[in-house]
């Protein structure tokens, strides 16, 4: 039987015994509508705020925030169903890059579309390392010291755009993330990141989990003296615009997750032995990005079991922190100790690899040489079909589960209920927890 995966723009093709083929998971089918009528009614209809319209209205000035090329939201489509009504307006535009490096070319075109020659020189990518740049205002009750970028900090009008998908460690993407990390000195977003450690830190929480909350927090000492209209959407699995909701920040970003979760929480029958991690564009852009195909894909995996990453990595590793620890690591429990003795940004990327490294086999086909890889514990592939056979050989005759957008789908196992003394599979909507675990809440004095 033959497999077509999706892989940076084409399509890898492998052939498998029909009876090793188990499930084929992608996120959940949902029923679509025109996306200019999704987002014009939003901007009509947005939750505790002006319209659009009037949201726009006057001669102030308007700060525009997007995301980056790393994630998936449809900047250009917004920009270009908005730009008659603000191509006059006195606006700017600053792109939300968290820690990440700046936008390159190809992404401002990107990012921008037919409009990328009248805002190159509106723009600036945010740079969270330039000290002069970020300006402090204040602590949360965390202590996570909050700098914002300046540009950010002075403006009084403020729209941005951002995309709402489940998070491996922040709960959702979405919201107020597009200011921590989006807009955020890398003080604060290395203190906010550390909070990821914890145990209740983990992708469709946003009540209780450390990080989300810290970002609120955050967020509301910027925004209370600012007039700030958000417009949030979310996905579907070809990443067309499935809903969009606008407005008040927080209000709105709760009505995006309920959607998020409709579309990327998706039941599987049962685990596997041997599951394939595919994350696709624009999350495949590196290792660092891609490891949270990994995360979500732990959720599907029996213990003792193999995960087969499937990235093209495209832009090499990212996040050189994180390699240095994960290289100069003896072992995956060696990665524990070392974080124990002082957190940096890209750390807890570390951990999430080590924490599935301590019961199942990670393996990787990749632009990257298997021997840097190997060096983090990685089994490193050329050639995919190898993988796949090697995978079958060492356990046996199994169903290979496929998670085809892995970065976003977060699988949850459906429970069993005895009938006649068996089991037998029955959907439902109520989310099974992983037994496996680390408790990294020791690393924090609370």
């Amino acid at each position: 039987m033959k497999i077509n995966i999706p892989y940076w723009g084409e399509e890898l093709n492998i052939s498998l015994p029909k009876q090793n083929v188990g499930e084929i998971v992608y996120p959940n089918t949902v029923e679509l509508r025109p996306e200019k009528e999704v987002i014009s009614e939003a901007l009509k209809n947005p939750l505790n705020s002006p319209s659009f319209e009037n949201f726009i209205k006057g001669n102030e000035p308007i700060l525009f925030i997007i995301n980056d090329a790393t994630r998936p939201t449809p900047n250009a489509k917004i920009i270009d169903l908005l730009w008659s009504k603000i191509k006059n307006k006195d606006i700017k535009f600053i792109i939300a890059t968290g820690a990440h490096r700046g936008a390159s070319k190809d992404e401002y075109i990107e990012l921008f579309g037919n409009h990328y020659s009248e805002l190159l020189n509106k723009t600036i990518s945010h740079d969270a390392k330039n000290e002069s740049e970020n300006i402090f205002i204040g602590k949360t009750q965390n202590g996570t010291e909050v700098y914002f970028d300046k540009l950010v900090f002075k403006a009084k009008k403020i729209v941005y755009i951002t995309s709402v998908e489940p998070h491996y460690f922040a709960g959702y993407t979405g919201g107020a993330k597009s200011f921590l990390p989006g807009i955020a000195g890398f003080k604060t977003i290395e203190q906010n990141h550390a909070l990821a450690l914890k145990s209740t830190a983990k992708a469709l929480i946003t009540d209780g989990n450390p990080v989300r909350e810290d970002i609120k927090e955050a967020y509301d000492l910027l925004a209370k003296n600012k007039q700030i209209f958000s417009i949030q959407t979310v996905l579907n699995k070809d990443h067309k615009i499935y809903y969009c909701v606008c407005g008040e920040t927080h209000e709105a970003f709760n009505m995006a997750t309920g959607k998020a979760k409709d579309v990327f929480s998706v039941e599987i029958k049962d685990k596997a032995d041997i599951v394939v991690a595919v994350a696709p564009y624009p999350m495949d852009i590196d290792l660092y990005q891609s490891q949270k195909a990994i995360d979500n894909s732990k959720l599907a995996l029996n213990e003792n079991g193999i995960m087969i990453l499937i990235s093209s990595c495209r832009k090499g590793v990212g996040g050189e922190t994180f390699l240095k620890l994960m290289s100069s690591a003896r072992n995956p429990d060696d990665v524990f100790d070392k974080i124990s003795k002082g957190y940096k940004l890209g750390y807890h990327k570390a951990a999430k690899l080590a924490e599935i490294m301590k019961w199942a086999s990670l393996w990787a086909y990749t632009k990257l040489d298997p021997k840097l890889l190997e060096n983090i514990f990685i089994k490193g592939y050329w050639n995919l079909q190898k993988a796949i056979d090697r995978a079958l050989e060492i356990k046996g005759n199994e169903k290979i589960m496929f998670l085809m957008d892995a970065s976003m789908t977060v699988p949850r196992v459906a429970p069993r209920i005895l009938h006649k003394n068996k089991y037998i599979y029955s959907p439902t909507s109520e989310k099974i927890k992983s037994k496996k675990s680390i408790n990294f809440d020791a690393f924090f004095d609370d």
